[in-house]
């Protein structure tokens, strides 16, 4: 258990990332908790560009001097919006901002054939890796996840895009499905693995709160099943040249999703649109800030001072929000990171981090923080350590 430290210094600045929320989808999916609605016939579309753009410009001031280390369009369904309007939210993030010359630009695309522009047209306006919402190739799971696409649209889709140019694509699977068998989730693996795409997002789905799914509970694998799928899977990625960098997160050819795990190493993120939420290091304190959910709402601030509003995480909270995040990376992240990114002693959590060693649960910390394998599997145990007194 962590004691209260309210004592913060920071002696450097985490790289900085954007998150741009569009939160519109041609349906809702029921197992979708994300701040997504259905697209109504005409999408408000240049209302809703110029006030992302006025988002932006209010909380430039954030980045102190530093330039954006990757972008993320999400959603909702980002593909919605044309090629020209994501174009224009990345000028204006160059503009007021700036990036970094190597600097990592994803976009969420649903397979279906009606949803984006051309993928060519995507690239030409900025985006350099794409995140491909597949879910299932089975049709009947797609259907049961209310996906509008087929297994057919995605395989299409995903070779269109390398048609097109672009080489660093993800493919976002579930597992543990309704009614999935051990050989179904292993044939979904083995479509996205000839597919040939350097990234595979591959997790469990998990019934949360505020869903479809929730008021009406489907009946999933149990929990031998999701083990077995779990492990037969990892090992099926493994054999054909993927490493699992991160809990649900696999890769060849060290394409690591560059956004995604600047938020697992405590890195900084601005995050604008409805119901997007940012993390900035700023002032020897952390600030969490969140907009408004409602797109109507939303717009409606433009000429308003802000669009969200902004807390202060308890310097008591910040080991658990660290330890969160960076033991998600099978690697961990290097120990000097604790005290850099949440201006706190690593002393301070010495204790836990020596009952979790002797354990057998966390690895040596002097250089780098890291559960062993066993800790890695029983993540929740070892976070239970972090939470404040």
């Amino acid at each position: 258990m962590i004691q209260s430290n309210n004592h913060r210094t920071f002696t450097t600045l985490p790289p900085l990332s954007l998150y741009v929320h569009i939160p519109w989808c041609v349906r809702k999916c029921p197992y979708c908790d994300f701040n997504s609605h259905a697209a109504g016939k005409d999408l408000p579309i240049k209302d809703y560009t110029a006030a992302l753009i006025q988002d932006l410009k209010q909380d430039a001031h954030l980045a102190q001097n530093r330039k954006l280390h990757s972008i993320f369009f999400g959603g909702g369904t980002p593909s919605l919006f044309p090629a020209s309007a994501i174009g224009e939210l990345i000028q204006a993030a160059s503009n007021h901002i700036g990036l970094s010359p190597d600097v990592e630009i994803t976009l969420e695309a649903n397979p279906g054939t009606t949803e984006h522009d051309s993928f060519s047209k995507l690239l030409s306006a900025g985006i350099n890796r794409l995140s491909v919402g597949v879910q299932s190739f089975n049709s009947t799971h797609l259907q049961t996840l209310g996906r509008i696409h087929s297994s057919e649209n995605a395989i299409t889709a995903i070779k269109s895009a390398q048609d097109s140019g672009f080489s660093n694509i993800n493919i976002d699977l579930m597992h543990g499905l309704p009614g999935q068998t051990l050989n179904q989730a292993l044939s979904d693996l083995e479509q996205a693995i000839n597919l040939n795409t350097p990234h595979l997002s591959w997790y469990q789905l998990t019934i949360e709160p505020n869903t479809e799914f929730y008021s009406s509970p489907p009946i999933l694998p149990n929990a031998d099943s999701l083990w077995n799928i779990q492990q037969e899977g990892s090992n099926a990625l493994s054999a054909a040249g993927f490493n699992q960098y991160e809990v649900s997160a696999f890769c060849r050819s060290n394409k690591s999703c560059k956004h995604n795990t600047n938020y697992w190493e405590f890195g900084d993120y601005i995050g604008i649109g409805a119901g997007a939420h940012g993390k900035i290091t700023q002032d020897n304190a952390i600030l969490r800030t969140n907009k408004s959910r409602l797109p109507a709402d939303y717009m409606g601030r433009s000429k308003q001072a802000r669009f969200g509003n902004q807390t202060t995480v308890e310097a008591r909270n910040l080991p658990l929000e660290f330890m969160m995040n960076c033991l998600r990376l099978c690697e961990g992240v290097p120990a000097k990171y604790f005290t850099e990114r949440t201006g706190i002693a690593l002393s301070s959590i010495a204790p836990s981090l020596n009952k979790l060693a002797e354990r057998g649960l966390m690895q040596d910390f002097s250089r780098q923080l890291a559960t062993t394998q066993q800790g890695f599997t029983f993540l929740d145990s070892v976070l239970q350590e972090f939470v404040a007194d």
